[in-house]
């Protein structure tokens, strides 16, 4: 059977046809984004939302005129950002991106709203979270005057196609807003009411993989979060499957039949009856682009060409695999999502050591360590093994020495994922998942 999945990401727009049967990607295509606002404020993040929807419908679209036998449409896309609508589904902001700063503004007593929520509630959330945002438009005065609720980019996506005018969020996407008990499957009322929201505005929850609608005949499954539709697409429901995501940033992620949280781990819904166990860093393959960013700007300055250098780092990271004492790279550049302040390091320089063959190899070693040290934590709580390691994202596609020491350092073996459009791929799963487990 074919299906469509969409992907609706923050720099492209993906969409897939995907036939389950022969476990087979037929047609893809991804776009530019593209939509992106600028203001006068740099630590303002927003896009514009008709040019995201105009473009992911005629992509969408033209897909289905080549594969009119597709039965199914599924959608994913960013988490945590939020738009607004109206009261009869229409949207009336732009949409305000994970990537938007307002929660680290110290505008609150000299905190920012981000720290003043935790020093008044206790809820572990961040700059970017879709309640993040409200909050602190509420608090501003800055609330649209016509928004009756929120969701994300993707189900706007869904409301537009069905026609739905409220939306309905599957958990896995209103759990990334924050205030989320995701034992209980439902916004955290009692905090937000103490920080002064009015709760009225937060979207309808659904647990299952529900039918939203039908669009050109076909029905339209609910829109799940990217980390949850990327796993879906690279491993499915296989136990004791590690799927290790390198991009700009990188994750670590771990299907699990148990809740189970703490510093650096989060648990994030699935379907009904599992989760995912997730950590992420979040510099993560963006640490080898700053290397490379940095043998480039000294090829430049020696006065040669402006060219990649990725090619020869690898040749010189596979040098690096046989030294017996190299360098130690912590690659928290950008911090930790428990503790921004904190940066990266170089450690272990010998005189032997200090090379640029070292050097790029201990940077390959800090991406994977950082999330090798996380699937520990979940390892020692939840006793989920690492039998298999699935690897996703161009940042460990395209890097064999990379992949060769998430193997040394996992004990495990590494397969590629099948599908290179992962959320795309897993979303289009999605939308057939209640006719698999029927059959």
């Amino acid at each position: 059977m074919k299906a469509i999945g969409i992907d609706i990401g923050t720099t492209t727009i993906s969409a897939v046809v995907l036939d389950d049967v022969q476990e087979k990607v037929l047609d893809a295509r991804t776009i530019e984004n593209g939509s992106f606002i600028h203001t006068e404020h740099e630590w303002e993040r927003i896009q514009d939302v008709d040019i995201i929807i105009e473009k992911a419908k005629n992509v969408l679209d033209e897909l289905l005129q080549l594969h009119p036998d597709a039965a199914a449409i599924g959608l994913t896309g960013q988490m945590h950002g939020i738009l607004y609508v109206d009261s009869q589904g229409k949207c009336c902001s732009p949409l305000y991106t994970w990537q938007d700063q307002r929660g680290n503004l110290t505008q609150f007593d000299g905190l920012s709203l981000v720290e003043w929520i935790r020093q008044q509630s206790g809820a572990q959330v961040f700059t970017g979270y879709g309640l993040v945002t409200y909050l602190y438009q509420c608090k501003k005065g800055l609330l649209p005057e016509k928004g009756v609720s929120f969701c994300t980019i993707s189900d706007y996506l869904g409301m537009v196609m069905t026609g739905r005018k409220e939306p309905l969020l599957h958990i896995s996407m209103a759990s990334s807003l924050g205030f989320f008990d995701g034992r209980k499957k439902e916004f955290q009322k009692d905090k937000l009411n103490r920080l002064g929201m009015h709760t009225d505005v937060l979207p309808k929850v659904s647990d299952a993989f529900s039918v939203i609608g039908t669009y050109q005949g076909r029905p339209v499954t609910i829109a799940i979060g990217d980390n949850q539709a990327s796993f879906l697409g690279a491993v499915g429901f296989q136990k004791n499957t590690v799927l290790l995501n390198v991009g700009t940033g990188a994750q670590v992620s771990v299907m699990s039949d148990r809740f189970f949280e703490t510093d650096g781990i989060e648990a994030r819904p699935l379907t009904e009856d599992k989760f995912l166990l997730a950590g992420s860093s979040l510099c993560g393959g963006r640490a080898y682009a700053i290397l490379e960013n940095f043998f480039r700007s000294y090829m430049v300055a020696a006065g040669f060409e402006d060219t990649a250098q990725y090619d020869i780092m690898e040749k010189l990271a596979g040098k690096g695999i046989k030294m017996q004492d190299g360098m130690v790279v912590t690659t928290t550049f950008n911090g930790t999502r428990t503790d921004p302040a904190l940066r990266g390091s170089i450690g272990n320089i010998s005189k032997d050591n200090f090379t640029p063959q070292s050097l790029i190899y201990g940077v390959l070693r800090g991406i994977a360590g950082e999330l090798y040290d996380m699937f520990e934590v979940i390892q020692k709580h939840t006793g989920i093994k690492a039998d298999e390691l699935i690897a996703s994202g161009n940042g460990v596609r395209k890097n064999t020495v990379l992949q060769y020491i998430f193997e040394e350092m996992f004990g495990a073996s590494l397969h590629l994922a099948k599908y290179k459009e992962e959320a795309a791929s897993g979303a289009a799963i999605s939308s057939l998942y209640k006719r698999k487990r029927a059959e």
